[in-house]
């Protein structure tokens, strides 16, 4: 049956000699996949960019009720990025998002809170011009609210993570001003408290989202936000 839904990009992976099979969080069903053919071809005039991380998308979906792999009828740019794509930061901190989402997010249902906190965080992101060093750490513990495990505090954080060595005063304050925090509020931090703050993060992740495991895209993008 024919269906209408916005979705967000997850990523996709090659499939035969011209078509793709692209995840995509779906406003009406949740995470979704779909073969999408001879979008690699010539003749495709580059429909494979529709298909690159984030691309927010509208949508008409073979939607089978009973799941299982089907086809797009029809696909289209909701909203072009104007900076995503070809701020060189940006699009490292989008990778790594990508990744954080694909292993966060498992529901094949529609979720009307959060997948609006996933398309409208996306939306100001690429509109951000600047302080947007912080975004995917403030990001990923706004996203954490929706997934059931958000943190009231620093401690909560540290006290979950059982960890070995007291954390510094300056690794709470900062954790503690990102979990207050809006997106684009100006927070200066060195570059080590930035690193340090993802990895708790991530690790804080690891303890509440099933078989979230290696996170491959963090090494590239500490280097590249030092």
């Amino acid at each position: 049956m024919l269906q209408k839904t916005r979705g967000i990009v997850i990523n996709y992976l090659r499939y035969r000699e011209t078509s793709v099979i692209v995840k995509i969080y779906t406003e009406e069903f949740g995470l979704q996949s779909y073969i999408e053919n001879s979008v690699r071809s010539p003749k495709a005039r580059n429909k494979i960019a529709l298909f690159q991380s984030l691309t927010l998308l509208d949508l008409v979906v073979y939607h089978r009720p009973d799941g299982g792999l089907t086809r797009l009828s029809e696909v289209r740019c909701h909203t072009p990025f104007s900076s995503l794509p070809y701020d060189f930061y940006k699009a490292s901190m989008a990778m790594f998002l990508t990744e954080v989402l694909g292993k966060a997010l498992k529901e094949e249902a529609g979720n009307p809170v959060l997948f609006p906190f996933l398309f409208d965080s996306i939306l100001f992101f690429d509109q951000l011009e600047a302080d947007f060093e912080n975004f995917h750490l403030q990001f990923l513990l706004k996203l954490s609210r929706y997934l059931g495990f958000e943190p009231e505090s620093a401690e909560e954080i540290f006290g979950q993570l059982e960890l070995v060595a007291r954390p510094q005063p300056e690794e709470t304050q900062l954790l503690d001003q990102l979990i207050r925090s809006r997106y684009g509020d100006r927070i200066k931090v060195s570059h080590w408290l930035r690193r340090n703050a993802l990895d708790y993060i991530v690790a804080f992740y690891r303890l509440h989202v099933e078989n979230f495991g290696e996170i491959k895209s963090v090494a590239v993008l500490q280097e590249v936000m030092k």
